[in-house]
């Protein structure tokens, strides 16, 4: 695949891209024609090195014309995908070349698969980024991560600008200091919400290129808007079948083998790959030991994706996806028994017979979705319509000798399950040269169910416990909800150095909560030069409440219990609406420089947030009544000769004031200094960096990255909620790759590496602050190594 270049202007978006190459400057014009000279459009040309190493390809377009440029001085060999014809050409610095290739009439067949490559790009146009900070992840800068494809989503994301670390429990990922309000993307489509866990149901190896966008974004997104990842798949199209098989190991017991198989048939493709990965290292140590106690995983992916192309002008495709995850919940040792529980603990006379050490906690997940698509093409209108449906359940189950209610006075088993049935249409109609409007929607229909069984012991007036025997309490409550949204935009390219993308959006839900909003996008791209660019844009934006996490507890049903809340009144969580103001310059300093600088203020109402409260480690939302959000990010690439790299910095500060729903998860002190008082939210840091480095020589490659922070915030002993900030940490990772080409069975690679080389120990949360519910360290130093044998 060819690594796109460091700062990409397509189609009118800012775009800076995290993959490399050396200094390019000039140009390949190759156009095909058939034998009587007539122009062929969506013909799939690609281009060679003079060693025969594939650089890039893509279809003609409707003049019959495909442009290469930013390329290094040098001989190239251009070709058709799927005909018989090359051309040989050498092109100096600063120089075009043009090529013309005559392609004999072809088989029906094989027209229609070069009729996939002209649908893929046309599935891509219909997400326009006018305007918007764009950060590009393609397949082979994630092969030269440590652990190349086996690298978790979240750790991917983890390396662009703005991006914060958190643990599993807590969210995972921050993006501009936002909790959780990322949508992903797949071919176009949005993928329906599922139950927040541990584990991650979307897969790095399945991917062929990301679009990570932020700031203020065009109505086409609705929903969740901190930042839009944008994933297009492997798909097979052009491909002969092969595919690899691998496998990755390392410390804590990891094993990891993988499949994968991608190709084409005719006028149909598919991708498929699945992975089983097992470990002693699944959720974060609560302690600051190497190795956790009871911390077992065992996590099992698979993704599928098949396409045919009907006719010239139709496309279906089907994508499915599962994820199956189990984890052990860490022990943390030496705690002290705060309950008396009948023949197993009594605090009056220090006898317990659970120590903390021996807790038998226990989580399982799943989530699994099918995307059905049609897309076709009718003159200047393209559009893509897709059905979905999704089902996603997580299930916690608690100590099953009673050590929950030993330490916690609580033992909560607890399941919640959503499935989600849907459809979503995006089109676009070229009206002419300088406008080209959009439109579509989504409708979304969930079915929540939420199972409690608590037990927990009866208490006096007072709240203390008059015995040491639970009772038992069930909680079951079910939900159906609809979400809509509906918008329409135009881009309208004034001149060629100015783009303004303007449109609105309405969003409806319908679930716990009834609400409605329309929400204006204005966004604007200006072109100084070739070298800089600058980007503006204001969008107000109307975030649901997930209904997956939010449930509705009887809380009389807990009264006068050790489950009983402080405050016996939750309001229903409400709808986040924000005013949203982002500006942004692009400039390339020299031709294997680039940098970009982004600034945003966010104006909030109902902020939502979501923290962890109890002992089950699922996430419950709630709402600030207002808040605010602002920062700044640097972001700069550079690649000489055999080295390159990136930097990011993000600096960021979040607050919130006034609880007004889910009041009963808090403590009357908490809440009261809350209501009066902005308070940093607790996934707020301040200072946010990553990097990476990278050294290539013959087959072999170098790569370091690093991932600092000035810390996640805390709540001191006395102190106001929030107040306090953990200490900084940062964290330094190296892999080295190499890559034996031309065996008998194919492309044989290795790699070995170690994460947090110099064993720094940090701690991600300490288990204070607003719904952060237990101490959790980052990883320890780890070795690893895989080999994938591709064929």
């Amino acid at each position: 695949m060819r690594i796109s270049s460091l700062l990409r202007y397509g189609t009118g978006c800012l775009s800076v891209c995290l993959a490399f190459h050396a200094a390019c400057a000039a140009t390949i014009n190759a156009s095909a024609r058939d034998g009587s000279g007539k122009p062929l459009a969506g013909v799939l040309l690609a281009v060679q090195d003079a060693s025969g190493k594939p650089i890039a390809q893509q279809p003609t377009d409707d003049n019959g014309v495909a442009r290469f440029a930013d390329l290094p001085a040098g001989r190239y060999t251009v070709s058709s995908a799927t005909a018989a014809a090359s051309q040989n050409v050498e092109v100096a610095e600063n120089a075009v070349a043009d090529v013309a290739l005559v392609i004999a009439t072809a088989p029906r067949i094989a027209t229609l698969n070069v009729t996939a490559s002209r649908f893929k790009e046309a599935q891509i146009a219909l997400s326009p980024k006018v305007g918007t900070t764009v950060y590009t992840i393609d397949q082979q800068l994630i092969d030269e991560y440590g652990k190349g494809a086996n690298t978790p989503m979240n750790e991917v994301l983890l390396q662009l600008p703005g991006v914060a670390q958190d643990s599993k429990a807590s969210g995972s990922i921050h993006v501009r200091d936002e909790h959780a309000n990322v949508q992903f993307r797949i071919n176009g489509v949005t993928l329906p919400e599922g139950i927040s866990g541990f584990g991650q149901s979307v897969d790095s190896r399945f991917v062929d290129h990301i679009d990570f966008v932020t700031g203020a974004i065009p109505a086409q997104f609705g929903m969740r808007t901190a930042g839009i990842v944008e994933i297009q798949t492997k798909d097979g199209i052009d491909t002969p079948p092969g595919g690899s098989i691998g496998v990755l190991g390392g410390g804590h017991s990891l094993v990891q083998p993988s499949v994968e198989f991608v190709g084409s048939s005719g006028t149909q493709n598919y991708y498929v790959t699945a992975n089983y990965l097992t470990s002693e290292q699944g959720i974060e140590n609560p302690t600051p030991s190497r190795n956790a106690i009871h911390d077992r995983t065992q996590q099992l992916q698979a993704f599928g994706y098949f396409s045919k192309v009907v006719s010239e002008d139709t496309r279906i495709a089907l994508m499915l996806g599962s994820y199956q995850g189990k984890f052990q919940i860490p022990n943390n040792p030496d705690q002290t028994a705060a309950f008396s529980l009948a023949g197993v603990s009594n605090v009056d006379s220090g006898f317990n017979a659970i120590p903390s050490a021996d807790l038998n906690q226990n989580q399982r997940e799943q989530n699994n979705y099918a995307v059905a698509s049609l897309q076709q093409k009718r003159g200047q209108l393209d559009y893509q319509a897709s059905l979905f449906y999704q089902y996603s359940r997580l299930h916690y189950v608690p100590d099953p000798q009673g050590g929950d209610l030993v330490y916690n006075g609580v033992a909560s088993d607890v399941t919640r399950s959503n499935s989600a049935v849907g459809v979503q249409l995006d089109a676009s109609y070229r009206l002419d040269d300088a406008h080209t409007p959009r439109f579509g929607g989504s409708f979304t229909h969930q079915y929540t169910q939420s199972d409690n069984t608590v037990q927990a012991f009866p208490t006096d007036d007072a709240g203390n416990p008059t015995s040491d025997v639970p009772v038992t309490i069930v909680d079951d409550s079910s939900k159906r909800g609809n979400l809509l949204g509906l918008y329409i935009q135009d881009e309208w390219r004034i001149d060629p150095r100015f783009t303004l993308n303007y449109g609105i959006r309405f969003d409806r839900v319908a679930a716990f909560t009834n609400e409605q909003q329309w929400s204006p996008r204005i966004n604007a791209l200006f072109k100084g030069t070739d070298a800089t660019a600058i980007h503006a844009g204001y969008a107000r934006s109307f975030p649901p409440p997930p209904q997956e996490l939010v449930s509705q507890p009887s809380i009389d049903l807990y009264a006068n219990t050790t489950a009983a809340p402080e405050i016996p009144v939750s309001d229903t969580v409400k709808a986040e609406r924000t005013n949203y103001f982002d500006v942004g310059l692009a400039q390339k300093i020299a031709a294997n420089w680039s940098m970009t600088i982004d600034a945003y203020y966010k104006d909030i109402k109902n902020l939502l947030d979501e923290g962890q409260f109890g002992p089950a480690l699922i996430l419950t939302p709630f709402n600030y009544a207002k808040g605010y959000a602002e920062g700044v990010e640097v972001a700069t690439t550079f690649a000489e000769g055999a080295w390159s790299g990136y930097l990011n910095l993000g600096i960021a500060v979040a607050k919130g004031k006034n609880i007004i729903s889910g009041q009963s998860l808090f403590g009357v002190d908490e809440l009261a200094y809350i209501a009066d008082n902005y308070i940093y939210l607790d996934h707020d840091q301040r200072y946010s960096l990553s990097g990476g480095l990278s050294y290539r020589f013959g087959g072999s490659r170098l790569s370091a990255d690093v991932l600092a922070g000035s810390g996640l915030r805390d709540t001191p002993d006395g102190a106001p909620p929030n107040s306090g900030k953990l200490p900084g940490y940062a964290t330094v990772g190296i892999a080295l790759i190499h890559e034996w080409k031309d065996l008998a069975t194919g492309n044989l690679e290795g790699r070995v590496g170690v994460t947090n080389l110099f064993d720094k120990t940090y701690l991600l949360r300490d288990g204070t602050g607003v719904g952060v519910g237990a101490p959790q360290y980052g990883g320890r130093r780890t070795w690893f190594m895989g080999l994938s044998q591709r064929f």
